[in-house]
């Protein structure tokens, strides 16, 4: 096909949560860029996620990483000069029933999609990675920076590690230009409607109990998934070749602080709360220091958890309705 933009990134897994949110963002900033959404479309994602597709400078095609021949085909006619790659199997109680899943399209997919960058020269590759590589800390630990070793302790978060790591590999073998983002637990309008915070507001809107794990007192740090987007895109265009930077949302929450904060907003009671078993080797504590992305970068997160929350109810009250 005729190019007509001189830059052309192919955005993976661009209808699942993290990804649409981007190209929601990205394709109306920089109209004289083409953004190829490439999504297989598994459970995770929705087409009614993409609210640009109407513009002129997006593409979709339903395709699977994990497949080479029909990704080559995608490279052949796009041509792309940039990749951003978001696609993955992040769902960590389905890689403890099922680890082969994430294994497939983390690790095989990524390999592929690598590959394929190296013979196409592509002027940057960019691994969308999660704090789940760093394993987990413990509640007065100094949170988690770049230089923190890898620490996997389930099949998802090791299954990204290996992605980070073939990614290096490629880039010390053959040169292969590139970055790395490393982000905390993001939340908002989009999510996988499996995940604690859809899963929950969901629960509570159609008058179901919460499940929460064990007595709810890990530790996570929470980002608005439009802080996560400036930060990516940041990193994508102006982050230094090679680096690694960690997106934190400088939001520390136990599980039931959350939960006590959706049954707030909800009015709804602690009697909604069922306590279930504890995950199989269920982290503690993820937290992680953003010093670097925001002493170069200039980034720093800026809606307030609460706030974030808020537009999180009024979004899923909305597709509720229209769904």
């Amino acid at each position: 096909m005729k190019q007509l933009y001189k830059k052309r990134t192919i955005v993976t897994g661009g209808a699942g949560f993290i990804g649409s949110n981007y190209l929601n963002y990205a394709v109306k900033k920089y109209p004289r860029e083409l953004f190829i959404n490439v999504d297989a479309l598994t459970y995770a994602a929705d087409v009614r996620n993409i609210t640009v597709q109407d513009k002129k400078n997006y593409r979709f095609e339903k395709a699977d990483i994990c497949d080479r021949a029909g990704m080559a085909a995608l490279f052949e006619k796009y041509q792309p000069t940039h990749l951003l790659h978001f696609a993955s199997e992040t769902h960590v109680d389905q890689s403890i029933l099922e680890p082969s899943l994430c294994i497939k399209t983390n690790v095989e997919g990524t390999h592929n999609l690598l590959l394929l960058a190296r013979d196409h020269k592509l002027a940057r590759f960019h691994l969308v990675s999660t704090d789940e590589i760093y394993g987990h800390l413990e509640r007065h630990d100094e949170p988690f920076t770049e230089e923190s070793p890898y620490n996997p302790r389930n099949p998802y978060s090791a299954s990204k590690a290996a992605a980070e790591l073939l990614f290096k590999s490629y880039r010390n073998t053959y040169g292969l230009p590139g970055v790395i983002t490393r982000s905390s637990n993001n939340y908002g309008p989009r999510q996988d409607p499996t995940k604690l915070i859809p899963k929950f507001i969901t629960n509570l809107l159609e008058g179901k109990k919460v499940p929460l794990y064990a007595k709810g007192e890990h530790l996570r740090d929470w980002l608005y998934v439009d802080d996560d987007v400036r930060a990516i895109d940041g990193v994508f265009r102006k982050g230094r070749d090679g680096e690694i930077y960690n997106i934190g949302g400088s939001s520390e929450y136990t599980n039931l602080e959350v939960t006590r904060t959706l049954l707030r907003m909800l009015r709804k009671t602690e009697k909604e709360i069922e306590y279930v078993a504890d995950r199989a080797g269920h982290d503690f504590r993820y937290a992680l220091s953003s010093k670097k992305i925001g002493k170069e970068l200039g980034w720093k997160p800026r809606m307030r958890f609460e706030d974030g929350i808020r537009k999180t109810i009024v979004f899923l009250k909305k597709r509720a309705r229209i769904g």
